[in-house]
Parts: structure tokens; sequence; C-alpha cells
């Protein structure tokens, strides 16, 4: 759980490949209530710049953050609406 945000749910897509780790984003971020934080936490390096246009482009969802560590890409979305 992250210090920095109050991670309410965690979502783990490690292993998988595009475009699964956002349709799992999709179908989790659906399960948080507004307000609510979720943490993806992914090993595809795509995931980066998939989760930020997904959030970008839809409704109801900000990107509070993306941190890249060793092979381990970890997002924080948080459901608005």
């Amino acid at each position: 759980m992250s210090s920095e945000y109050n991670v309410t749910e965690t979502l783990d897509v490690k292993g998988l490949s595009c475009p699964m780790p956002i349709v799992k984003t999709k179908q989790a971020i659906d399960d948080v209530e507004a307000g609510g934080v979720l943490e993806v936490v992914s090993t595809d390096s795509g995931s980066m710049s998939d989760i930020q246009g997904w959030a970008e482009g839809t409704d109801g969802v900000e990107l509070l953050d993306q941190v890249e560590g060793d092979e381990l890409y970890t997002h924080y979305v948080k459901k608005t609406a």
C-alpha cells in the first residue's frame, strides 16, 4: 500500500500484456466507489502509455501517478465519479 495515496484496492496484472492490463483495469475501476484509488501493478512496460491514454480518454477516472521500478510499473487511478 502506498503511503502517498489511500489505496482502496490493488489490481495485480503482472505477466499480462496489452491489452489485458487495460481490460482488467477497466473492469476493476467499475467496482471501486467514487473517491477510491485503484493501484495497478504491471510488468508490461506498455502499460505506462496505455493506462495514461485510457485515463485521459475516460470520464470518471483520474490518473494520479505512475511509478516505474525494476521491471514493475505501478499506476494509481482514482475514480472521480
